[in-house]
């Protein structure tokens, strides 16, 4: 068996050897829980952190004349989140110049799960081409599963495809 004493033929031998086989499958259990490692703070075992939200991405998609006001396209992409019962924004259309011209709170849901929609919307007493910025000020009202004002506001990335930024 090695290195230590030369194990002799007979029922001694074989009596060493089994005792020694014996005591090295009693401590392998044990050697091999002290040797493995420790969790890692990602681990599904491990306290894990709040998960993060699906991303709810709102998309200034087109501004036109409708009258005296500008109607606003909105497509809300909800396509990897929970459904939404509500979900009510805070607007404001800035001139431009960058000066607040219109303030409007528009109701953006229900959006189902997975599901993307448009919302349109008018501006009224705002002529399209002096949209030159519309900044999502806040999240009034956002209902549906765990959601809050907080993790909707969060959840969002706003983009556009019109020559108007919009941002939060």
């Amino acid at each position: 068996m090695g290195r230590g004493m030369p194990v002799r033929g007979g029922i001694g031998g074989r009596l060493v050897a089994g005792a020694a086989l014996a005591a090295v499958l009693i401590v392998s259990p044990a050697m091999a829980q002290e040797n493995a490692p420790a969790a890692k703070a990602d681990s599904p075992k491990a306290a894990s952190p709040k998960a993060e939200a699906a991303p709810l991405k709102i998309e200034l998609n087109r501004l036109e004349p409708a009258g005296e006001a500008c109607r606003t396209y909105m497509l809300v992409d909800n396509s990897r989140g929970p459904a939404l019962k509500s979900l009510k924004v805070d607007l404001f259309a800035f001139d431009t110049e960058g000066v607040a011209q219109k303030r409007l709170a528009v109701e953006l849901g229900p959006v189902q799960e997975k599901k993307t929609v448009v919302r349109l919307f008018d501006f009224a007493g705002l002529a399209c081409p002096k949209i030159g910025r519309l900044l999502l000020n806040d999240v009034l009202t956002c209902e549906g599963g765990d959601a809050t004002r907080e993790t909707c506001l969060e959840r969002i990335e706003p983009a556009t495809k019109t020559s108007a930024a919009f941002d939060r």
